[in-house]
């Protein structure tokens, strides 16, 4: 069918033509090439009606091939096709692949060991604890960390995931150069050092909301499960979830208070069928992969304060008048002591003044 890559590249530009009609014309002419170039009346033989055959030859007069790679070339992305070798082969499997991916940053041809980790765009300090913990857990053990750099879980999963020296994958509901939201543009920008943008969406297109179901499937199909944290009964991560489900993948679900709307859909998850998981290794050994060994390191006071503070710390957030009253020091100190501590990564601040023990 070709893989001549600036044909690929302009059919995605043409609005109505979408991942099947692509293929269908790719498969129907035997090239890509020669489906870029054919007449009105081929067009419509290929199964176009001629409203979408007139646009073919009136958008396509206007785009030039070559500009388009150059302006990928710009911001160091690339295109690449479904029979390229760097194109993921799980996704290749799914129904209704995207035959191009546009996508920034690393190769993405050695992330077979990957997760999705979708959840709330607004969490509880729950949540985002969740997400810290596990996610740098696999991600310390080989995992790549799929997810779609919404608000929320999506970001605290990527950050996780760099934090634990691996690799993530943001898979965009706009172009590769559109980051949304604009306040994850520095998140973006520290993802292409450690993984990649990607996106099935031509450079410029700016978010729908009807891009982002689209955006779920690839998420789902990329990988080899989808983890769902704090998921409300209308969330979209249900949707990655589903998705997950028909590609025949594994799908998790982090358990929350049966009292919060904000776990009401991931509960559910678990109740129709879905592992239950409660640390990293629950996913690890479900898909068959194998931890890394770590050696727990004890953490040793700098100081008398330090010293005091420390037995009272926990992975469960306690709030600084907790820890005046429990340690009897002074908020002065139990301030500055904690804030020297978060600095050296001994401890986390959650909501408001809690802390935890990292």
């Amino acid at each position: 069918m070709g893989c001549d890559v600036k044909f690929w590249i302009g059919f995605s530009l043409i609005p109505g033509i979408g991942p099947r009609r692509l293929l269908e014309l790719a498969n129907y002419f035997g090239d890509i090439e020669r489906a870029w170039n054919a007449s009105l009346s081929d067009l419509k033989a290929a199964g176009l009606d001629l409203n979408l055959a007139q646009t073919v030859v009136s958008v396509r007069e206007r785009i030039s091939l070559d500009q388009e790679r150059e302006r990928l070339a710009k911001i160091n992305a690339r295109a690449v096709i479904y029979c390229d070798g760097e194109y993921p082969p799980r996704l290749r499997e799914i129904y209704d692949f995207p035959p191009l991916l546009y996508v920034r940053g690393d190769s993405i041809a050695s992330d077979e060991s990957s997760l999705t980790v979708v959840g709330s765009r607004l969490p509880s300090s729950y949540g985002r604890q969740v997400v810290r913990e596990i996610v740098r857990e696999l991600s310390a053990s080989g995992v790549t960390v799929v997810s779609g750099l919404a608000r929320g879980i999506d970001a605290e999963a990527h950050r996780a995931a760099l934090e634990g020296g691996g690799r993530t994958l943001a898979v965009l509901g706009s172009g590769v150069d559109v980051i949304y939201p604009g306040e994850n543009s520095g998140l973006a920008d520290k993802i292409m050092h450690q993984g990649t943008l990607i996106s099935e969406f031509p450079l410029g297109t700016t978010p729908k909301p009807y891009h982002f179901p689209r955006r779920n499937r690839i998420m789902s199909g990329i990988s080899l499960g989808t983890l769902v944290v704090e998921a409300g009964e209308r969330s979209g991560s249900l949707i990655t979830a589903d998705f997950a489900l028909e590609q025949g993948r594994e799908v998790f679900a982090v358990p929350g208070s049966i009292f919060s709307p904000k776990s009401r859909g991931s509960n559910r998850l678990i109740q129709e069928g879905a592992k239950l998981v409660a640390k990293a290794t629950d996913i690890l050994e479900e898909l068959n992969l194998r931890a890394v060994a770590r050696k727990e390191s004890k953490v040793l006071p700098e100081n008398s304060v330090e010293e005091i503070l420390l037995p009272h710390l926990s992975k469960e957030a306690v709030h600084i008048d907790g820890l005046c009253r429990l340690s009897g020091l002074s908020i002065t100190q139990v301030e500055s002591t904690l804030a020297m501590m978060e600095i050296k990564g001994i401890v986390e601040r959650t909501d408001g003044m809690s802390y935890i023990l990292r």
